[in-house]
């Protein structure tokens, strides 16, 4: 898998957790979020998961308050395959948390 980042983001668009798998400097990663953020969040949701921006492909998927975004390269990525990705990225939170929210995401991703 060619994953590039994953983001974690309440309805509100602010990053719960955040991770690259590519080197990016910190004000080039404060400004992809934050433009592929508001991107994810104005879509409705009978609208396609899938955006390309910047050379990425971004799938994103909203679960309760939270949106699971991942961005791959372009043209690599079956976007089912990715989608299926977050779901099994979902069930092992909510497994291992029990019952998963923003605030274990939050204050007890270490535990």
């Amino acid at each position: 898998m060619t994953i590039k980042f994953v983001l974690m983001v309440n309805k509100q668009g602010q990053t719960r957790l955040s991770t690259y798998y590519e080197w990016l400097p910190m004000g080039e990663r404060v400004a992809l979020e934050s433009e592929i953020i508001r991107k994810c969040l104005s879509r409705s949701e009978f609208q396609c998961s899938f955006v390309e921006y910047r050379g990425y492909k971004v799938i994103y998927r909203r679960y309760a308050s939270l949106f699971f975004i991942v961005g791959t390269e372009q043209d690599s990525e079956n976007e089912l395959g990715v989608l299926e990705f977050i779901h099994a990225l979902v069930e092992t939170l909510d497994k291992y948390f029990e019952s998963v929210c923003e605030l274990d995401i939050m204050f007890n991703l270490e535990k």
